[in-house]
């Protein structure tokens, strides 16, 4: 027999699952950063903010790991403390590391612009809106209300410790899927602002975009973002969007508010029985 039966799902986009800081709040994805150098400064260790961000969107604890051992940073702590980094030493950072990310988590929860027109949009189109994160359980009992009284509540969240692993395993993806009882997974777009988020998405066999300016790529304040000469702008957004496309990711927009389009886009390639 020359051909076998597969299904292929015909229908329109039923969910979308969303980052939180650099995607839905925190424009420029500042809130883990801070406190990532503030961390390692008090170890007498002066790392980069590239050292910060690189990482960004694991699980806090994977994230810190990233950065302690970093050939840079690894050689800055055994210069600083005479040994070399040890798994100890990581437990106890991330022991001082909660306290002072639930700390500021308020104060970085505004919410980025086109976020709330996005949503709309997303629910008028009848998706769901589900979100994942590399912050803990109890971090997100922090931001989830303050996001609110903001302006932005996901119909589902699911944190890096709700699940066996943090990204880039697609556990927390399958779990929102659940709650919200949405299915097939190609009925579902992840979008966020982190490479990581990308390989999230492609693990869990959605379709995929990544947000080359209000997140962790650019890492800069909306008013910086304005800020900068035409030329410049476009240099930083390229060179993230080709970030973005080497992870994968099947588009590359500005931010949040710029997807409705490509929902509509991705739709009509189900319809045409396009698979992610």
């Amino acid at each position: 027999m020359d051909f076998i039966f597969r299904r292929s799902y015909r229908g329109a986009l039923k969910g979308a699952i969303l980052d939180w800081a650099g995607t839905t709040v925190d424009y420029g994805s500042f809130a883990p950063t801070a406190v990532f150098l503030k961390l390692f400064a008090s170890r007498g260790v002066q790392i980069k903010v590239e050292h910060a961000r690189g990482p960004m969107g694991f699980m806090k604890k994977d994230h810190l790991r990233a950065i302690a051992y970093h050939p840079e940073v690894a050689q800055m702590w055994l210069t600083a403390h005479g040994q070399a980094v040890s798994e100890a030493d990581i437990d106890a950072m991330f022991t001082d590391f909660v306290p002072m990310q639930m700390e500021c988590l308020s104060e970085y929860a505004g919410v980025i612009p086109g976020v709330p027109a996005a949503i709309s949009a997303f629910r008028q189109m009848g998706m769901k809106v589900g979100s994942t994160t590399g912050y803990t359980h109890e971090m997100m009992e922090v931001l989830v209300p303050a996001a609110k009284a903001n302006g932005y509540s996901p119909d589902s969240w699911v944190s890096a410790t709700d699940v066996p692993a943090g990204r880039p395993y697609p556990w927390m993806v399958y779990q929102n899927l659940i709650q919200m009882q949405v299915f097939p997974v190609d009925a579902c777009v992840k979008i966020g602002d982190t490479l990581v988020d990308i390989e999230e998405g492609l693990n869990a066999g959605m379709w995929t975009v990544g947000l080359a300016v209000t997140g962790n790529l650019l890492g800069l304040t909306e008013v910086e973002v304005q800020a900068l000469p035409v030329e410049v702008f476009n240099q930083k957004r390229n060179a993230a969007a080709e970030q973005f496309y080497k992870a994968g990711a099947h588009y590359v927009v500005d931010g949040l508010g710029d997807c409705p389009p490509v929902v509509e886009e991705i739709n009509a390639r189900l319809a045409r029985g396009e698979r992610p």
